[in-house]
Order: structure tokens, then C-alpha cells, then sequence
């Protein structure tokens, strides 16, 4: 299987560079493909798609949003691989349409019948017979009828604001008497269930569907001439000028606000029924280009399979797998984490080892202990019902100095964060937003201890999130460790965060936007001039020009480099005289891969190993501020060695990148899935085995 761009939208051959969107779009076909894999589980199949769907509106929101905005203001220069803003638009036009083209087919062509087969139905309204009519003429007299509101258009009625991502009905109604034709719409309330259910439990039929078949009851005396199903897209991005801001928390709900009400409108999806008149209108209100309209064949709004994707159906799902507790974190009652720290560092490998054992213990035995004198912490997004805020909130109700650095602008969390930022502040947490101008990405926890020795310090460097939630989903590393020098680090780094600190020397943790950078690039560097130079790299994205241009010079001066790149990459592999040495490969499955790991050196001169939250992206490297943790212990340097080796053995969840900008699903073979061994790997260590 490949994912191919169409020739005619790939950058040039003799570019050295691939484009950041059509690369992104590309992962997300890989996102697909797993949705189109007959061999994943049936409901996962829904549930990726629905992830597919969710990618898509996403991207919209930012990433064409934002070309759009360049394109409007006549921005002409073009992307390190040679696309202008609106060549960009124009490949991701062509890119998109291939894209949902593939997912209507294979939600109508395959995932529908089969979800049939095991007994769950997702009918047309049409197809029902009349006692099920009857039926759902009780639901919505009952449960819709009350909260629906049309709204018509004309002269006295101005067209309505279309909120971001709604389902809406757009209808033509006529009226007997005069015979003038009216438009008007229809919002599905989001509070409303997507799917209607039937009193079996397992025939289900949209929404859409229910209310379109009682657009009598809701324009009585007219005659409905017809009806189309259409959703808006508007941008999502955010602009806050901090030095102008007194009040950050105040600024980023006053944008919140603006952009419920006044974002732009980026995309339209409509139904393929549409008639010209409808398209007509809804593009000329929403001040919309032919170009910006996608017709969709099927139903509108794959997120909406969430709910589908999560029926208890367990012998429709992957095979629940628990996570583990390590050897030295287990017991009954669990042990002192700081006296397990004490005899040596522990990684934790999300989601096979346990969150809440690890990362959730160390905070909680940190805010219960009496000798704890202070918790520093970072918070980029976390969950709804987050343990850890609820213990960061006790240890401050219990006298400890507590900080926590909310980010506000983490996006699509911007009002759950500023909850939560609210919720500590009233506790009586020195709450920060960071350093102004750059968003605060790293994944760190200081906690501070009163010992019979004296001070000691303990930490928490991570990949992920402080979010449970996520941590059972995503593939993350975290490094929970008593070293004075990383806590001596983090302390600086805080003192960065929380006042007026310009340092820029730190003793082993890497930092951006100051260090990480020039030392990355130095251990690059490195390897070129190494006879025996190797680099591996696993990240999320890869887009940095300059870590690009280094890599395709240390291929060329013989450095042997190995790249796993989950998402966007725009280095261009197998280039003869420029790349040849570089192979690149993503791995897409069950869990998202999320971790950034970064090995520089060889088995004779030895390795040096780090981890952290920062990909390579001039985001992560210049505007945010990003922590990355050197791992010197032999045998946790080992476990790192066994994730970058597995990922490079499989041959189940794995695509390879050509030179031609194509990815290829890497033929299965031995039918090595990485997940799983890890997962192998995992139990063993909780066993005392590894």
C-alpha cells in the first residue's frame, strides 16, 4: 500500500525539502489506513476513523487558516521546499478530496456492512418500518422538539451565525400561500446524541435523519421543498499580544469569546445532495470560495463515531491491556518513591508501564509527606478530573509551597486550562503562564524534600503529558530521578519560568530555546566527523531546515542515520549525493507514538542517549520553552536502545518514506509489532525479569 501525493503537487525533484502539509496530510492517510486494515478490530476500525476525522478538523482549524490568512494578505514567498500559500491551498485541496473520498467509501462500502453483520445497525430513515417512525415520533416530540430552533432568512432575519464544527440542516421551504421560496437553518444541538437509538439498543439512526423527517413540525403551514446537511469549519488559531496583556488569563478568554463569535469561516462540507441554489447561498454568506466547499458522500462528521467506536462490544475491540507497575514501584502498601529514587533512577514507558503507580505516586507521595517543603510543576494539558492537580491543590491547602505553570495557551485546552489555573490560585497555588512570548512545552515536576542529610531534590522529565488519560493512549517516557544535578537544573529552569532569570547555562538537561539547539546540532556534527558516526532519531516531526540541512550533511560525510518519525517530515531520504544514508519510517498503530528519543554515537565510543518533549520544529526549538533529560544509567540507557531498535525491526505498523515523497507500507514479513513486544517487555519488568 502506499500513500502517494499526486505528481503534479509534489515540490520539485530536485528540492531537498518536502512540504510541511502535504506531509501532515500523509500521516493522516496512514491514520486511515488503519481504519481501512480489515485486520484491526472492527470498532477500532470506527474509532480511527473517527480519529481521521478529528485530525482533519483540526488542520483546517490552524494549518489552512492560516494560509488562507497569507494568501488574502498577498503573501507570495515561498516554503524552504518551494510552495507559496496558495500553491499550498491548492495541493491540500487536491490532497483532502482524495482523502474523504476514501473515507466515504470505506464507511459506506465497509465499516456500515460489517458493523451490520455483528448486529449494529446505523439506518437511514428511510429504511425503518412504522413502529420504529412511531417511536422515534415519541423521541423527538420529547427530547428534540423542545431544544431545536429554527431559524429562517429573509428580510427581518439576517443569516445566522454558524458555530465552528456544528451539524446544521439547511432547508428550502415554500409557502402555500404566496408561493415565495425561504431558506432557512436548522442547528443539531451538540447536546443532543449524535446517533439516535432505537429501544433494541443496537440499531441506531442520525440525528440529522430524525430531524429532517420532522421539518413539518417545525415550519408548520409550509411546504418543505428540500433539505441538505452541511458543517462549517471556522479558525481556531489564536493571536494574544503578551507584552500588551496585564492580565494573560483575561486576554486568552477575551480571544476564547472573539473566536466562538467571530472566527472565520475555512471550510464548508456539505452532502452530495445539494442543490446549486443552497451551495449558492450558504458560500456566498459565509464568504467562501467554490474551492473552500467539500461534498461529502455519506455521513457528515466522522468524529460523531466516537460514540459508536465506544458500544460495549469487547469482542469488537482490541484485547484490553493493562498497564503494569515496575518491580521497584510495586507492593502493598506501595513503597517510599523517594526512598526507591534514592538507590537509582527509574524510566517509565507509558502506556505499558503503570501512570498512576509512577508520575501520579510521585506527586501524591509529594503533596501527603510532611518533608516536603515544595512542588514545582508544569502543566500543558491534563485531564478533566486530573489526580495530579487534585494533589498539587491538597499539598497547597496543607502549607507546602506549591507552583504549578499553567499554559493558556495550549491550544484547544485554552478554557480548561484557564479553569484550572483558577481552581489552584483559590487553593492557595502560586500560579504562572510561563515566560511571555513563548509557550511552555516541557514536561517537568521538582519536588523538594527536608532530609536528614539536608535538601535533596527529586524530578520528573517527561515526553507526555500530565494527563492520565492520555497516558493510556500515547507511547511517552518519563525519567523520575534523585540526581542533585538534574534537580539543580530544574531549579534554574523553574527560577526561568516563575521570575526574571536570564540563564542559559544548565548542567545536563537541554532547554530551549538556549541550549538545546546548538547541542543537538554539536552531537550531529559529531557523528559526521566520526568514522563510525551513527544518529537515531524517534520524534513526532521533523521540519527544522537547518537540523534537516546537518542531517543531510552528516549522510554525506558517511554518518549512518536512522530516523522514526510518527508525522510531518520534510527531510527528503534516499537522495543519491545528499541523503542516501538516511532511512526514515513511521509507525502508526494503537497507541500514539509520541516520545522523542535522540541517540548520537556508536558501540565502540559509546552512546549518548536523551529524551524530552521538543521535536524537531522551529516551534519547539526557538518559540517554546522545551526540556530534554540526558539518560546516563546503563541499563535504563538499554531500555532506550530496546524502543529504537524494535520500532526499526517492525514490519507490522511500519511505512518508510522514498525519496519521492511517497510513504510505503513496509511489507509484513515476521509480523514484528512493536507495540505488542514492548508491551511484552513491560510485563516482564514488573515481573523483576528486565
Amino acid at each position: 500500500m502506499d500513500i502517494a501525493s499526486p505528481i503534479s503537487l509534489l515540490p520539485s525533484a530536485d528540492s531537498r525539502y518536502l512540504n510541511r502539509e502535504l506531509s501532515w496530510l500523509d500521516f493522516n492517510g496512514r491514520v486511515l489506513a488503519l481504519a481501512e486494515d480489515p485486520a484491526t478490530p472492527l470498532l477500532e476500525r470506527a474509532k480511527f476513523l473517527a480519529i481521521f476525522g478529528r485530525n482533519l478538523d483540526e488542520f483546517f482549524q490552524v494549518r489552512v487558516s492560516g494560509l488562507k490568512e497569507q494568501a488574502s494578505a498577498g503573501v507570495g514567498v515561498a516554503t524552504p521546499e518551494g510552495m507559496t500559500p496558495r500553491e499550498q491551498l491548492a495541493g491540500i485541496r487536491e490532497r483532502v478530496a482524495s482523502l474523504i473520498e476514501r473515507a466515504g467509501a470505506l464507511l459506506t462500502g465497509e465499516i456500515l456492512p460489517a458493523l451490520e453483520k455483528a448486529g449494529i445497525r446505523i439506518l437511514d430513515w428511510q429504511e425503518l418500518g412504522e413502529s420504529d417512525h412511531a417511536e422515534l415520533d415519541r423521541v423527538f416530540g420529547a427530547r428534540m422538539f423542545p431544544v431545536v430552533t429554527p431559524l429562517s432568512v429573509d428580510p427581518s432575519h439576517p443569516f445566522p451565525y454558524i458555530s465552528s464544527l456544528s451539524l446544521n440542516l439547511a432547508a428550502v421551504v415554500r409557502d402555500p400561500m404566496t408561493g415565495h421560496r425561504r431558506f432557512a437553518r436548522v442547528k443539531v444541538p451538540p447536546l443532543l446524541e449524535r446517533f439516535v437509538a432505537l429501544a433494541d439498543g443496537q440499531r441506531f439512526v442520525p440525528i440529522e435523519q430524525v430531524l429532517a423527517a420532522h421539518l413539518d413540525l417545525l415550519f408548520p403551514g409550509m411546504e418543505i421543498v428540500s433539505h441538505h446537511v452541511f458543517r462549517v469549519t471556522r479558525d481556531a488559531d489564536m493571536d494574544v499580544e503578551e507584552d500588551e496583556a496585564e492580565d494573560l488569563l483575561a486576554a486568552i478568554e477575551t480571544v476564547l469569546v472573539r473566536r466562538r463569535r467571530a472566527a472565520s469561516p475555512v471550510r464548508l462540507e456539505v452532502d452530495s445532495s445539494i442543490t446549486d441554489e443552497v451551495r449558492g447561498l450558504l458560500l456566498r454568506e459565509l464568504e467562501l470560495d467554490a474551492d473552500d466547499v467539500y461534498e461529502v458522500h455519506g455521513l457528515l462528521d466522522l468524529v460523531s463515531l466516537w460514540s459508536i467506536a465506544g458500544l460495549d462490544r469487547p469482542d469488537l475491540k482490541d484485547e484490553v491491556f493493562a498497564p503494569v507497575t515496575q518491580a521497584r514501584l510495586g507492593g502493598d502498601p506501595p513503597p517510599d518513591i523517594f526512598a526507591v529514587l534514592r538507590g537509582g533512577d527509574i524510566l517509565v514507558h507509558h502506556p505499558y508501564d503503570s501512570f498512576s503507580s509512577s508520575v501520579e505516586a510521585f506527586v501524591e507521595q509529594g503533596a501527603s509527606d510532611p518533608d516536603v517543603l515544595a512542588i514545582k510543576q508544569t502543566l500543558y494539558r491534563t485531564s478533566a478530573d486530573s489526580p495530579i492537580v487534585r494533589a498539587l491543590i491538597g499539598a497547597a491547602e496543607s502549607g507546602k509551597q506549591v507552583v504549578a505553570l499553567v499554559e493558556l495557551k495550549a491550544r484547544f485546552d485554552e478554557q480548561a486550562n484557564i479553569n484550572w489555573a483558577r481552581a489552584l490560585e483559590q487553593a492557595g497555588v502560586h500560579v504562572v503562564y510561563g515566560v511571555a512570548g513563548l509557550k511552555t512545552h516541557a514536561k517537568t515536576c521538582l519536588i523538594v524534600r527536608r532530609e536528614d542529610a539536608g535538601i535533596r531534590r527529586y524530578a520528573h522529565i517527561g515526553t507526555g503529558n500530565y494527563n492520565p488519560r492520555t497516558a493510556g493512549v500515547y507511547e511517552d517516557l518519563g525519567l523520575l530521578t534523585a540526581d542533585p544535578e538534574i534537580g539543580a537544573d530544574l531549579t534554574d529552569l523553574f527560577n526561568l519560568l516563575t521570575g526574571y532569570s536570564r540563564q542559559r547555562d544548565y548542567r545536563k538537561i537541554l532547554v530551549s530555546p538556549i541550549s538545546m539547539r546548538p547541542r543537538i546540532l554539536e552531537l550531529i556534527d559529531r557523528e559526521a566527523q566520526a568514522p563510525d558516526g551513527s544518529i537515531t532519531l524517534k520524534m513526532n516531526s521533523l521540519v527544522d531546515a537547518d537540523m534537516i540541512d546537518a542531517l543531510y550533511e552528516a549522510s554525506q560525510a558517511g554518518t549512518q542515520v536512522q530516523l522514526v518519525v510518527r508525522g510531518i517530515c520534510c527531510l527528503r531520504p534516499g537522495l543519491p549525493g545528499l541523503s542516501e544514508r538516511i532511512h526514515v519510517r513511521s509507525l502508526v498503530g494503537r497507541y500514539l507514538e509520541h516520545s522523542r528519543i535522540f541517540r548520537f554515537g556508536s558501540a565502540a565510543r559509546g552512546f549518548d542517549h536523551y529524551f524530552g518533549s521538543a521535536d524537531l520544529m522551529p516551534r519547539n526549538l526557538d518559540r517554546r520553552v522545551e526540556a530534554m533529560t540526558p539518560v546516563t544509567d546503563p541499563l535504563l540507557e538499554a531500555r532506550l536502545d530496546e524502543i529504537l531498535e524494535v520500532s526499526l525491526a517492525d514490519d507490522a505498523l511500519s511505512w518508510e518514506l522514498a525519496s519521492d515523497g511517497r510513504w510505503h507500507k513496509i511489507p509484513t514479513v515476521r509480523d514484528m509489532n512493536a507495540q505488542q513486544v514492548l508491551q511484552g517487555s513491560a510485563a516482564e519488568r514488573a515481573r523483576g525479569e528486565g
